[in-house]
């Protein structure tokens, strides 16, 4: 599935099992508790946090997924074609970056 397709398939799900897009900020806000709950995931399994037994079930590709989801949701609410701005990105990006990623002597 492309980005066109999940973007489709977020609405149609949006369509079909919800009310209505949440608005704007409350899907902000979602976001951003998504992101919170993969940051603890990524800080207890692969930082230095120890890892408590509650939360060594929870699935990183599960949350992952919760916050692609609520980007589309942004994305389609926002009238963003999300699979144009992440082609534009990643062409800007390889431009930018090749050369600079390449001479890091950190990365070596």
């Amino acid at each position: 599935m492309n980005i066109s397709d999940a973007q489709k398939a977020v609405d149609e799900w949006i369509n079909n099992h919800g009310v209505r897009y949440f608005n704007e900020l409350t899907n902000m806000a979602q976001l951003t508790e998504e992101v919170g709950e993969v940051a603890r995931i990524i800080a207890r399994r692969y930082g230095e946090q120890s890892e408590k037994e509650s939360d060594k079930a929870k699935d990183l590709g599960e949350e992952l997924a919760d916050v692609v989801f609520v980007v589309l949701c942004l994305a389609n609410q926002t009238g963003i074609d999300l699979q144009e701005a992440f082609e534009k990105k990643l062409d800007l990006k390889t431009k930018r970056d090749h050369d600079r990623h390449q001479n890091n002597k950190k990365l070596k």
